[in-house]
Protein backbone atom coordinates (compact mmCIF):
# COMPACT_ATOMS: atom_id res chain seq x y z
CA UNK A 1 0.00 0.00 0.00
CA UNK A 2 1.41 3.47 -1.04
CA UNK A 3 0.70 6.98 0.18
CA UNK A 4 0.47 9.54 -1.49
CA UNK A 5 -1.07 13.59 -1.29
CA UNK A 6 -4.32 13.93 -3.51
CA UNK A 7 -3.66 17.42 -4.76
CA UNK A 8 -5.95 17.47 -8.05
CA UNK A 9 -9.48 16.98 -8.97
CA UNK A 10 -8.99 14.09 -10.25
CA UNK A 11 -8.12 12.87 -7.18
CA UNK A 12 -10.73 14.32 -5.27
CA UNK A 13 -12.80 12.85 -7.33
CA UNK A 14 -11.55 8.94 -6.05
CA UNK A 15 -12.07 10.42 -2.88
CA UNK A 16 -15.94 11.15 -3.37
CA UNK A 17 -16.58 7.53 -4.57
CA UNK A 18 -14.66 6.25 -1.50
CA UNK A 19 -17.09 8.17 0.72
CA UNK A 20 -20.05 6.63 -1.00
CA UNK A 21 -18.59 3.35 -1.09
CA UNK A 22 -17.95 3.46 3.31
CA UNK A 23 -20.68 5.44 4.27
CA UNK A 24 -23.56 5.40 1.40
CA UNK A 25 -24.54 8.03 -1.35
CA UNK A 26 -26.31 11.01 0.83
CA UNK A 27 -25.82 14.77 1.36
CA UNK A 28 -23.36 14.17 4.17
CA UNK A 29 -20.92 13.19 1.07
CA UNK A 30 -18.46 16.03 0.67
CA UNK A 31 -17.75 17.18 -3.10
CA UNK A 32 -14.72 17.59 -5.34
CA UNK A 33 -15.02 20.95 -5.04
CA UNK A 34 -15.06 21.99 -1.64
CA UNK A 35 -11.78 18.89 -1.41
CA UNK A 36 -9.53 20.83 -4.03
CA UNK A 37 -10.26 24.40 -2.15
CA UNK A 38 -9.42 23.38 0.86
CA UNK A 39 -5.58 21.54 -0.41
CA UNK A 40 -5.00 25.15 -1.89
CA UNK A 41 -5.28 26.89 1.39
CA UNK A 42 -3.58 24.52 4.06
CA UNK A 43 -6.11 20.82 3.73
CA UNK A 44 -4.48 18.32 4.05
CA UNK A 45 -5.49 15.02 2.15
CA UNK A 46 -3.62 12.10 2.03
CA UNK A 47 -4.30 8.90 -0.23
CA UNK A 48 -4.11 5.18 0.36
CA UNK A 49 -2.90 3.27 -2.66
CA UNK A 50 -2.89 -0.22 -4.05
CA UNK A 51 -2.07 0.30 -7.56
CA UNK A 52 -3.66 2.99 -8.87
CA UNK A 53 -6.48 2.58 -6.81
CA UNK A 54 -7.73 4.60 -4.03
CA UNK A 55 -8.62 2.60 -1.20
CA UNK A 56 -9.01 5.26 1.81
CA UNK A 57 -8.06 8.46 2.78
CA UNK A 58 -7.85 11.57 5.27
CA UNK A 59 -8.85 14.91 5.17
CA UNK A 60 -8.15 17.83 7.60
CA UNK A 61 -8.71 21.37 7.44
CA UNK A 62 -6.70 24.17 9.23
CA UNK A 63 -8.36 26.17 12.19
CA UNK A 64 -7.63 27.92 15.74
CA UNK A 65 -8.66 26.84 18.81
CA UNK A 66 -8.64 29.79 21.00
CA UNK A 67 -4.95 30.44 20.18
CA UNK A 68 -3.60 27.63 19.38
CA UNK A 69 -3.38 26.73 15.42
CA UNK A 70 -4.94 23.44 15.11
CA UNK A 71 -6.32 21.02 12.37
CA UNK A 72 -9.79 19.43 12.01
CA UNK A 73 -9.66 15.93 10.85
CA UNK A 74 -12.76 15.72 9.46
CA UNK A 75 -12.49 12.58 7.13
CA UNK A 76 -10.78 8.96 7.68
CA UNK A 77 -12.36 6.41 5.41
CA UNK A 78 -10.95 3.11 4.27
CA UNK A 79 -13.03 0.60 1.91
CA UNK A 80 -13.90 -2.31 3.09
CA UNK A 81 -12.38 -4.68 1.38
CA UNK A 82 -8.47 -2.73 2.06
CA UNK A 83 -8.88 -2.97 6.22
CA UNK A 84 -7.15 -5.17 8.42
CA UNK A 85 -3.92 -4.17 7.02
CA UNK A 86 -3.69 -0.84 9.18
CA UNK A 87 -4.35 1.58 6.56
CA UNK A 88 -6.10 3.48 8.82
CA UNK A 89 -3.61 4.13 11.40
CA UNK A 90 -0.97 4.39 8.48
CA UNK A 91 -2.80 7.23 7.22
CA UNK A 92 -3.13 9.36 10.54
CA UNK A 93 0.70 9.39 11.40
CA UNK A 94 1.31 10.57 6.99
CA UNK A 95 -1.10 13.08 8.52
CA UNK A 96 0.83 14.02 11.28
CA UNK A 97 4.12 14.53 9.65
CA UNK A 98 2.15 16.90 6.86
CA UNK A 99 0.40 19.55 9.92
CA UNK A 100 4.03 19.16 11.78
CA UNK A 101 5.40 20.82 8.76
CA UNK A 102 3.21 23.20 8.65
CA UNK A 103 4.00 24.12 12.52
CA UNK A 104 0.93 23.02 13.86
CA UNK A 105 0.53 20.46 17.03
CA UNK A 106 -2.50 20.07 17.88
CA UNK A 107 -4.93 17.73 15.55
CA UNK A 108 -8.96 17.55 16.42
CA UNK A 109 -11.85 15.53 15.29
CA UNK A 110 -15.03 13.48 17.21
CA UNK A 111 -15.17 9.65 17.11
CA UNK A 112 -18.15 8.03 18.15
CA UNK A 113 -17.76 7.02 21.92
CA UNK A 114 -19.66 3.44 21.35
CA UNK A 115 -17.38 2.06 18.31
CA UNK A 116 -14.59 0.29 19.97
CA UNK A 117 -12.34 -0.25 16.78
CA UNK A 118 -12.55 3.55 16.49
CA UNK A 119 -11.44 4.53 20.16
CA UNK A 120 -8.87 2.05 20.42
CA UNK A 121 -6.94 3.26 16.99
CA UNK A 122 -7.65 7.07 18.81
CA UNK A 123 -6.84 6.37 22.44
CA UNK A 124 -4.30 3.15 22.25
CA UNK A 125 -2.63 3.34 18.85
CA UNK A 126 -2.38 7.07 18.28
CA UNK A 127 -2.42 8.71 21.94
CA UNK A 128 -5.07 10.96 21.55
CA UNK A 129 -7.04 12.00 25.14
CA UNK A 130 -10.99 13.10 25.09
CA UNK A 131 -12.66 15.81 27.63
CA UNK A 132 -15.68 16.99 25.43
CA UNK A 133 -18.64 15.36 24.79
CA UNK A 134 -21.16 16.48 22.14
CA UNK A 135 -24.53 15.46 22.41
CA UNK A 136 -26.34 14.58 18.98
CA UNK A 137 -23.39 16.55 17.19
CA UNK A 138 -24.57 16.41 13.10
CA UNK A 139 -28.39 15.84 13.87
CA UNK A 140 -29.92 13.06 12.03
CA UNK A 141 -27.89 11.40 9.53
CA UNK A 142 -29.09 9.02 6.57
CA UNK A 143 -26.04 6.85 6.35
CA UNK A 144 -26.13 3.28 7.26
CA UNK A 145 -23.51 3.82 10.00
CA UNK A 146 -25.52 5.96 11.84
CA UNK A 147 -28.93 5.09 11.56
CA UNK A 148 -30.57 4.39 15.13
CA UNK A 149 -29.30 6.33 17.74
CA UNK A 150 -28.39 10.36 18.05
CA UNK A 151 -25.13 10.90 17.29
CA UNK A 152 -23.12 11.80 20.16
CA UNK A 153 -19.75 12.19 19.62
CA UNK A 154 -16.52 12.55 21.75
CA UNK A 155 -13.73 15.04 20.44
CA UNK A 156 -10.30 13.11 20.07
CA UNK A 157 -7.32 15.64 20.88
CA UNK A 158 -4.32 14.62 19.27
CA UNK A 159 -1.25 16.82 20.63
CA UNK A 160 1.49 15.23 18.29
CA UNK A 161 4.75 16.38 20.58
CA UNK A 162 3.27 15.31 23.74
CA UNK A 163 5.89 12.44 25.13
CA UNK A 164 2.75 9.81 25.26
CA UNK A 165 2.09 10.37 21.02
CA UNK A 166 6.32 10.02 20.60
CA UNK A 167 5.79 6.67 22.26
CA UNK A 168 3.21 5.55 20.52
CA UNK A 169 5.12 6.53 17.34
CA UNK A 170 8.19 5.50 17.88
CA UNK A 171 6.75 2.20 18.60
CA UNK A 172 4.52 1.98 15.70
CA UNK A 173 5.87 -0.42 13.65
CA UNK A 174 5.14 -2.71 16.92
CA UNK A 175 1.19 -1.56 17.45
CA UNK A 176 -0.57 -4.85 16.25
CA UNK A 177 0.97 -6.97 18.20
CA UNK A 178 0.90 -4.83 21.58
CA UNK A 179 -2.82 -3.56 20.91
CA UNK A 180 -3.52 -7.48 21.59
CA UNK A 181 -2.10 -7.67 25.09
CA UNK A 182 -4.82 -8.71 27.47
CA UNK A 183 -6.10 -6.38 29.66
CA UNK A 184 -5.32 -8.70 32.90
CA UNK A 185 -1.83 -7.94 31.35
CA UNK A 186 -1.98 -4.15 32.66
CA UNK A 187 -0.56 -2.56 35.30
CA UNK A 188 -2.30 -2.71 39.01
CA UNK A 189 -3.52 0.63 38.79
CA UNK A 190 -5.34 0.27 35.71
CA UNK A 191 -6.90 -3.10 36.74
CA UNK A 192 -8.38 -1.34 40.02
CA UNK A 193 -10.07 0.96 38.31
CA UNK A 194 -13.48 1.58 39.72
CA UNK A 195 -16.28 0.47 36.70
CA UNK A 196 -18.72 3.04 35.82
CA UNK A 197 -20.89 0.98 34.07
CA UNK A 198 -22.22 -1.97 35.18
CA UNK A 199 -22.51 -5.05 32.71
CA UNK A 200 -24.44 -8.10 31.95
CA UNK A 201 -24.57 -10.34 28.84
CA UNK A 202 -28.26 -11.37 27.83
CA UNK A 203 -27.76 -14.03 24.97
CA UNK A 204 -26.14 -12.41 22.12
CA UNK A 205 -26.22 -8.89 23.60
CA UNK A 206 -24.39 -6.85 25.90
CA UNK A 207 -26.96 -4.96 28.60
CA UNK A 208 -25.95 -1.99 30.63
CA UNK A 209 -27.88 -2.30 34.70
CA UNK A 210 -26.84 0.59 35.84
CA UNK A 211 -24.37 3.79 36.10
CA UNK A 212 -22.53 4.84 39.01
CA UNK A 213 -22.54 8.90 39.53
CA UNK A 214 -20.84 9.09 42.66
CA UNK A 215 -17.05 7.92 41.95
CA UNK A 216 -13.96 9.51 43.23
CA UNK A 217 -11.10 7.57 42.30
CA UNK A 218 -8.52 8.71 40.62
CA UNK A 219 -9.23 6.11 37.48
CA UNK A 220 -12.27 5.05 36.35
CA UNK A 221 -13.42 2.88 33.70
CA UNK A 222 -16.08 3.18 31.21
CA UNK A 223 -17.78 -0.25 29.26
CA UNK A 224 -19.38 -0.17 25.78
CA UNK A 225 -21.14 -3.34 24.49
CA UNK A 226 -19.78 -5.66 21.88
CA UNK A 227 -21.14 -5.30 18.18
CA UNK A 228 -22.80 -1.57 18.46
CA UNK A 229 -22.96 -1.01 15.03
CA UNK A 230 -24.72 -4.26 14.43
CA UNK A 231 -26.93 -3.26 17.78
CA UNK A 232 -28.00 0.06 16.24
CA UNK A 233 -29.71 -1.96 13.41
CA UNK A 234 -31.21 -5.08 14.79
CA UNK A 235 -31.67 -4.12 18.65
CA UNK A 236 -32.58 -0.25 18.40
CA UNK A 237 -33.76 0.15 22.12
CA UNK A 238 -31.02 -1.56 23.52
CA UNK A 239 -29.10 0.62 21.50
CA UNK A 240 -30.84 3.83 22.50
CA UNK A 241 -30.30 2.18 26.11
CA UNK A 242 -26.15 2.08 25.90
CA UNK A 243 -26.43 5.89 24.36
CA UNK A 244 -28.13 7.33 27.24
CA UNK A 245 -26.25 5.62 29.92
CA UNK A 246 -22.63 6.43 28.34
CA UNK A 247 -23.53 9.87 27.68
CA UNK A 248 -24.98 10.12 31.47
CA UNK A 249 -21.47 8.79 32.07
CA UNK A 250 -18.96 11.03 30.07
CA UNK A 251 -20.79 13.79 30.67
CA UNK A 252 -20.57 13.72 34.87
CA UNK A 253 -16.65 12.57 34.90
CA UNK A 254 -15.75 15.16 32.10
CA UNK A 255 -17.60 17.20 34.23
CA UNK A 256 -15.54 16.49 37.47
CA UNK A 257 -11.78 16.62 35.82
CA UNK A 258 -11.73 13.32 34.02
CA UNK A 259 -10.39 12.67 30.66
CA UNK A 260 -10.65 9.93 28.48
CA UNK A 261 -6.51 8.55 28.19
CA UNK A 262 -6.96 5.25 26.48
CA UNK A 263 -9.08 2.27 25.85
CA UNK A 264 -8.95 -1.65 26.35
CA UNK A 265 -10.58 -3.36 23.33
CA UNK A 266 -11.63 -6.51 23.52
CA UNK A 267 -10.23 -8.63 21.23
CA UNK A 268 -12.20 -11.74 21.57
CA UNK A 269 -15.53 -10.70 21.54
CA UNK A 270 -16.05 -6.79 20.95
CA UNK A 271 -16.44 -3.68 22.53
CA UNK A 272 -14.20 -2.79 25.24
CA UNK A 273 -13.22 -0.63 28.39
CA UNK A 274 -12.52 3.61 28.30
CA UNK A 275 -9.73 4.63 31.00
CA UNK A 276 -10.63 7.51 32.58
CA UNK A 277 -8.17 9.75 34.61
CA UNK A 278 -8.85 12.84 36.86
CA UNK A 279 -6.35 15.69 35.45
Amino acid sequence: MDLRDIRDLDGCRAVVGVQEAVWGHDSEVVPASLLVASIKRGGVLVGAYEGNELVGFVWSLPGWRDDERTHWSHMLGVLPGARGHRAGERLKWAQRDRVLAQGVKLIEWTFDPLQALNAHLNLSVLGCVAGSYLVDAYGRMSGPLHRGTATDRLVAEWWLERPHVLRRHDRRDQAASQSAVPLTARSRDVLDAAAVLGVQTDGEWDTCTDVRTDLDDSRVTIAIPARFGEMQQTATDRALAWRDATRTAFQTYFAHGYRAVDFFVDRDRGGGAYLLSKT
